[in-house]
């Protein structure tokens, strides 16, 4: 697997090279007048706040039942540079900061997608994203002009292509894409609002991974798939090179459609992860033969060869001229430990999003939505004998039910480049524990950008 993915990557790099070769010999390019350059900013802060609710004991990761107010804060510059014809490369350095409810633990469908599990909340700098990009056009295509936009240069495209990414990034920027529920620096803030809750992507614990990804792009399909880093232990800041025996592979489908004129779509993802998650059922067997930290499979599993896999569907659709609805609904065999994203092994988010234009107020946005997760049987025995992992574990689950949040908000413009937004969450049976909860949260968004 590793000379694979060296290959690979080898492979990527002659590409770009003869991109820049085939693009001295053809003068296409020069349909690209504009800067070569793209800059772009956003900042966004979350102030977070929940009181008391009944909790009759806790655990390892319970969620406080006291009064807690955090607040999170990133910043992005998004740096592009336009390489040759159909090639660019992109940077993002950011900073991000603050810290989420109780350690960011307690809740599977965590509150807010704009935090990680850091344990310093002090805005610390690093490098989101650094990636060569390199497109080339597929038979009978024709070029198109695609604006400047974060991670995007001024460019013509062809519409019928294949794009090769390799670099850093998270997966969230080419899977799991949706018209009304993918941003929480714009739209909802959950995470499980934000990508599949059941999807158990590659990433470190800021969200970021090192992959490959290959797209097949036309008008009205498309085709995405990848592999990636894992981290050395679940949820870490620390990727792990041995690619023979520890990866995420991911494949997508979609369609994209039109009503009336508005865009809506379709899509299945499957997913394959290697890594070091240990397994259930043997924990609980090996806990109960006397191994009192075999409930601790997110930090003292060795390379095993397990493997988690699952699928996901994804849709949205405008059912006027400001309303769209939208849904996803995600599965995994829920066997082994969760290594990179939550604790979530089937889940299902019906949600509406409904344009501001319909009270003249264009830019802004309502939306509600509700979440419904659920964890597989051996997942719940692991829970209930006092296992924990990164996320969730009162110490016991003897009444297991299923997660349920029920996320509002609307996002209003106050000016240019300047939006602010008010969220209520609902959350029932946190961390799937009937006997705990329900728990209320109010947030208040700011977010910049230009």
């Amino acid at each position: 697997m590793k000379n694979t993915i060296t290959k690979i990557v080898c492979v990527m790099v002659f590409a770009l090279f003869a991109g820049k070769t085939y693009a001295l010999a053809n003068d296409s390019i020069k349909k690209d007048t504009s800067r070569a350059w793209s800059f772009h900013f956003q900042m966004t802060s979350i102030y977070q706040y929940h009181g008391y609710f009944h909790a009759p004991y806790s655990g390892h990761n319970s969620l406080q039942d006291t009064i807690e107010q955090d607040m999170s804060i990133t910043s992005t510059f998004f740096l592009g540079r336009r390489l040759w014809k159909y090639g660019s490369v992109y940077v993002n350095p950011e900073i991000s900061g603050g810290k989420g409810f109780s350690g960011t633990t307690g809740i599977a469908a965590f509150p807010n997608g704009e935090i990680y599990r850091v344990g310093n909340p002090t805005p610390q700098p690093y490098f989101a994203r650094a990636y060569l990009q390199q497109s080339f056009a597929l038979p009978g295509s024709k070029d198109i002009f695609i604006a400047d936009d974060q991670n995007q240069v001024n460019q013509f495209l062809p519409d019928k292509r294949i794009t090769l990414s390799a670099g850093k990034f998270s997966l969230g920027d080419f899977y799991d894409q949706n018209a009304y529920s993918h941003d929480p620096r714009t739209q909802f803030m959950n995470w499980v609002l934000m990508d599949n809750g059941a999807w158990d992507y590659p990433a470190n614990t800021r969200g970021y991974t090192y992959a490959f990804v290959a797209q097949v792009i036309t008008p009205k399909w498309y085709l995405t798939l990848s592999d990636a880093l894992e981290p050395v232990f679940a949820n870490g800041p620390d990727l792990d090179w041995k690619v023979s025996k520890s990866f995420g592979a991911t494949i997508e489908t979609g369609y994209n459609y039109k009503v009336n004129g508005r865009d809506g779509g379709f899509s299945v993802l499957l997913y394959l992860n290697q890594n070091r998650a240990g397994n259930y059922e043997n924990a609980i067997a090996s806990y109960e033969a006397g191994n009192l930290n075999a409930l601790r499979i997110d930090s003292l599993s060795a390379y095993n060869g397990n493997k988690k896999y699952g699928l996901g569907v994804n849709w949205n659709h405008p059912i006027g001229k400001y309303i769209g609805v939208f849904m996803r609904a995600g599965w995994n065999d829920g066997k082994t430990g969760t290594w990179a994203f939550t604790e979530v092994d089937q889940t299902f988010t019906p949600g509406i999003s409904i344009n501001g234009g319909m009270w003249h107020r264009k830019k802004d946005t309502f939306g509600a939505a509700f979440i419904m997760d659920g964890l597989s049987k051996e997942h719940r025995d692991f829970e209930n004998a006092g296992g924990y992992q990164f996320i969730i574990g009162d110490g016991q689950l003897e009444h297991y039910s299923a997660e349920e949040v029920f996320e509002t908000y609307y996002q209003t413009v106050l000016f240019d480049h300047l939006a602010l937004a008010l969220d209520y969450q609902y959350v029932q049976n946190p961390a799937y524990n009937a006997d705990r909860g329900p728990v209320s949260i109010g947030s208040i968004r700011v977010h910049v950008e230009f």
